[in-house]
């Protein structure tokens, strides 16, 4: 008789801190309902042990919306599709004030995004002016998601002191021509690849719900592993009027948690946070769930093109289940 995938679990990634691979993760996302708590509760003991009870707080804002020429299908801001979102550039005094707002909840990141393939020069002059401001107001990590780079725009991020990059690769390998036709997995991969060499953090996940099977799920969590990333944001679909998606179905929350938990599983000592869909596939008791099964970091407030939950509420829920926030810690 075969050993149980969570007693395998237990040894290999509990006790020793080996990641599991996409064909135990296959099997974690196979199991049934009824031994969700089971996996679950392991998640949460590979969390506590490999990351500690913190939780890393982040906010996010645009400073570039909408009009973008690629065709991610989940996505609003693209400009190939009839959605409600239109073009839009934030001045730098409203940057600051965001990020000037975001520290007060006690985050210790804040992350520039931009709605572009990769970034123009105006864009990277923009990005280093608003870094120098925000740096400037405020204590507070900043980070950049500016689509695909070139190496030098590596080396000048890093330059300009961005403490992370952003950049998913949404999905696993096999299913991505289904998700994006304008760039390549394999594109992604290359800017995620430079980020690490210069020295950057890497925040690197993706989008639940787009279509995969569950074996692509697994392969997806097995490739992240691969990939190492500092940070995995756990996206979960919330379908956008007007894209190819927009009829999808909402993940169903015992699926939702059961990725989750496997996700953990797969990356013990990776930070897992909560991104954008989990108020309309968990809710509010399943979000407390998913804290209690492997995540370790938020996105509180809003998202780039839908509302979230108030950061009051989060920070509550932290308080709540005596979660400590993160501190800033300094920066080299």
């Amino acid at each position: 008789m075969s050993m149980d995938i969570l007693e395998i679990a237990r040894v290999q990634v509990l006790d020793e801190g080996r990641g599991l691979t996409a064909e135990q993760a296959l099997t974690c996302l196979e199991l049934p309902d009824e031994r969700l708590g089971e996996l679950l509760g392991l998640a949460h003991e590979v969390r506590m042990k490999w990351c500690g009870p913190e939780v890393e707080v982040e906010g996010i804002i645009s400073l570039k919306t909408g009009g973008c020429p690629e065709d991610c299908h989940f996505c609003s801001q693209s400009g190939k599709f009839e959605s409600p979102v239109r073009s839009v550039w934030l001045d730098i005094p409203s940057l600051v004030e965001a990020a000037v707002q975001t520290a007060k909840t006690g985050a210790s990141e804040f992350c520039i995004v931009a709605a572009v393939r990769g970034p123009d020069q105006r864009l990277m002059d923009q990005v280093r002016e608003g870094v120098k401001a925000i740096k400037d107001a405020v204590d507070i990590n900043v980070a950049c998601s500016l689509g695909m780079l070139t190496q030098e725009q590596v080396d000048e991020l890093a330059e300009m002191g961005v403490h992370r990059y952003n950049h998913n690769l949404e999905t696993a390998r096999s299913h991505f021509g289904a998700v994006v036709t304008t760039h390549t997995w394999e594109e992604r991969l290359s800017t995620c690849q430079m980020v690490r060499a210069a020295g950057m953090e890497l925040c690197c996940g993706g989008i639940i719900g787009m279509g995969e099977t569950r074996e692509q799920r697994a392969e997806f969590a097995g490739q992240l592993g691969e990939l190492a990333p500092d940070e995995v944001p756990l996206n979960f679909l919330n379908p956008r009027p007007g894209t190819p998606f927009a009829d999808y179905p909402l993940v169903e929350g015992a699926e939702a948690l059961k990725t989750i938990a496997t996700f953990r599983l797969a990356l013990p000592r990776t930070i897992l946070r909560y991104a954008g869909g989990r108020e309309l596939t968990l809710g509010d008791l399943g979000t407390r769930d998913g804290m209690l099964g492997g995540i370790n970091a938020i996105i509180v407030g809003n998202y780039l093109t839908t509302l979230g939950r108030t950061p009051e509420q989060d920070l509550e829920l932290l308080a709540d289940l005596k979660m400590p926030i993160k501190a800033l810690s300094p920066t080299l």
